[in-house]
């Protein structure tokens, strides 16, 4: 099936995919969705969304990104800072229109803190996790219907 190929394919990407390009390439969409977060954490948006998940709490904590003196917990964090990097609205695109990093960064990032000191991950998985999350965005990109239509739609 379509879905077990999908599987498939995602289940068996490891580190050993990563060209040097990749690498790169990624290490760029990174820093520039890092800057792009750390100038949104000032935008009214991000506030009101620190502002609603401080009312969340857990033994697992996060960073929200320019706010060393605050955590939150993996799921909340990645919200806070993926408002954080979209409220600006320049972070990476590809056509049809997303915006992958800043969906994907956040979420990998505040997973990656979540693992226990003697369990953390090392740089070149968070490369991996953060190139397969680019990589499932990307193949249900080219799934939807939806998305192949968004230019003629504007």
């Amino acid at each position: 099936t379509i879905t077990g190929n999908f599987a498939s394919v995602i289940h068996g990407l490891n580190a050993n995919h990563l060209t040097d390009q990749v690498i790169e390439r990624s290490k760029r969409m990174i820093l520039d969705t890092l800057g792009v977060g750390l100038l949104g954490t000032s935008t009214e948006v991000c506030h009101k969304v620190i502002q609603y998940s401080k009312i969340y709490s857990s033994d697992l904590s996060s960073t929200i990104w320019g706010h060393l003196d605050f955590r939150l917990p993996p799921l909340y964090a990645a919200f806070v800072n993926g408002v954080a990097v979209h409220s600006m609205d320049f972070d990476d695109t590809w056509h049809p229109a997303t915006h992958p990093s800043g969906a994907v960064l956040p979420a990998v990032i505040a997973l990656s803190e979540a693992f226990p000191q003697k369990k953390k991950i090392s740089g070149l998985d968070l490369l991996l996790a953060f190139n397969v999350g680019i990589e499932v965005q990307g193949r249900l990109l080219r799934f939807s219907s939806e998305a192949r239509n968004i230019p003629k739609r504007y």
